[in-house]
């Protein structure tokens, strides 16, 4: 096994104009909680403003690891997070904060997270749910968190300096909205996303609506992808010299992904989910799938496709039926084959974006 140096470099603090917001009555404006919002300057935001702190250029630093925990041995992401009820509201945490992270195959990096894990927590929720979410950001830079996909207040979008002011160092900043969509949704930063969501942060939201009995496993799954160096974990962006060489689903490389187990004949609902900046052909062996849902709506059954690849670009998600036809294990992976290695080697037969369903 082969260890992966960790970065020392610090991470870039950007500048925050605060907005007054009022908060709204009733179901079409729930409001907001914001702990300590600092005004300076005009009275609202401008896209002129929020521009502003793109004008220097991407921000390629390291995570700074120094004084950084590591994630407990084994962790793995996406675990459920609790929710407790006060009010009429299912209430839920989030903290966003650097980490130690292990994603697999002898790799350690330093991360941004959601309660300390990559992905962050599963939310998840019913519909007609009236949720209250409350981040705390621990990072020492500002961020926000944008609802990918659900239909919520203008002023709980969470686009960091349009909708809301960014979340700053050591502020928490409480989102109020009902969810009224069932389907695969996720959460991620919208404030120096470029960065923040390549170095890990963001989280699968599902809005369960009525349970499908005949499924006998559900399994989101969060493909990402790293870019790891010898100074360490930078953002993987699209272009030359930034393009990366790891890649992990639910937070994890190949050989270290769960392997999902089902018995002959029982069918599996698999949330692909475009949590990174590159688009994947994601591919079943063993026998074909049904898609049934894109980015959170239900096709009808008529409009099915079945097919054993889909192309799931940043951002989207398809929930597809696989039925285990045969006994065996059946491989998932990505099809741009440079996507199923780590750092350009293969493991074990594949590597990064590599699970398998063992079928019995």
């Amino acid at each position: 096994m082969r260890k992966v140096l960790l970065g020392v470099g610090g991470a870039v603090a950007l500048a925050v104009v605060g907005v007054g917001l009022v908060a709204g009555a009733g179901d079409g404006m729930l409001g907001m909680d914001h702990s300590a919002t600092t005004v300076a300057g005009s009275a609202g935001a401008t896209a002129e403003g929020m521009a502003s702190e793109d004008m220097g250029g991407h921000d390629m630093s390291p995570v700074s690891t120094t004084g950084v925990e590591s994630a407990e041995p084994g962790a793995e992401g996406g675990r459920p997070l609790p929710g407790t009820r006060r009010r009429g509201e299912k209430v839920f945490k989030l903290a966003a904060a650097p980490v130690r992270w292990t994603i697999g195959d002898g790799a350690t990096v330093g991360a941004l997270a959601y309660n300390g894990q990559i992905p962050g927590p599963a939310i998840r929720a019913r519909v007609g749910d009236r949720l209250r979410i409350e981040v705390t950001n621990d990072l020492d830079e500002p961020t926000s968190v944008h609802w990918h996909g659900l239909a919520v207040p203008n002023a709980m979008d969470g686009a960091g300096g349009v909708t809301q002011p960014n979340i700053a160092s050591g502020e928490t900043f409480t989102y109020r909205f009902r969810v009224t969509q069932p389907g695969t949704f996720f959460y991620h930063s919208h404030t120096a996303a470029d960065r923040q969501v390549a170095l890990g942060l963001s989280g699968v939201l599902i809005v369960e609506g009525d349970p499908d009995p005949s499924v006998a496993a559900d399994i989101p799954m969060m493909l990402q992808e790293w870019r790891i160096t010898a100074d360490g974990n930078v953002p993987a962006m699209d272009y030359d010299g930034s393009l990366p060489n790891w890649f992990t689903l639910n937070g994890k490389a190949y050989p270290d992904t769960r392997v999902i187990t089902v018995k002959r004949g029982q069918r599996v609902r698999i949330r692909f989910i475009g949590a990174g900046q590159f688009a994947h052909p994601m591919h079943i062996h063993g026998g074909p799938f049904r898609i049934v849902a894109t980015d959170g709506n239900p096709v009808p059954r008529a409009a099915q496709l079945t097919k054993d690849t889909v192309l799931v670009a940043p951002g989207e998600r398809y929930d597809v039926i696989w039925t285990a036809q045969r006994a065996g294990t059946w491989l998932v992976h990505c099809h741009i084959l440079h996507h199923t290695t780590n750092d350009g080697r293969e493991v074990k037969g594949g590597g990064g974006l590599t699970t398998a369903i063992r079928v019995v």
